[in-house]
């Protein structure tokens, strides 16, 4: 029995499942800017996975790369997602809560003080 594609497609998932949060994370921490490293990281592993011998491990590196690829569109999405609120802007986003939004919590605040 070969398991090596069963090896490889499990850990597809949990790279694709891991990349998920990062990219929520990372867009609301860093912004789009995040893609650049997106771009970086995947470029250093593709040419990893071509220089490396092992072929779980080579093909394990080139999903990571692709994977990374696929996050600098999904990082734009995310912008999109948090422009609908779907998702809260993060302190990268530069987004100053309207005031009247700012008087309702401070009032909410106030009245479960007391």
């Amino acid at each position: 029995m070969n398991w090596t594609g069963i090896v490889v497609g499990f850990f597809c998932f949990l790279i694709i499942g891991l990349f998920h949060p990062i990219i929520i994370k990372g867009e609301y921490y860093f912004g789009v800017k995040l893609w650049i490293a997106f771009l970086l990281l995947g470029i250093i592993l593709t040419v990893s996975s071509l220089f490396c011998g092992n072929f779980i491990l080579s093909s394990l590196l080139g999903v990571t790369a692709f994977t990374c690829f696929w996050s600098i569109l999904e990082v734009f999405e995310q912008r999109t997602r948090v422009k609908k609120g779907w998702f809260p802007p993060g302190p990268s986003h530069g987004v100053e809560k309207p005031r009247e939004e700012k008087q309702n919590e401070e009032e909410k605040f106030i009245k479960t003080d007391q």
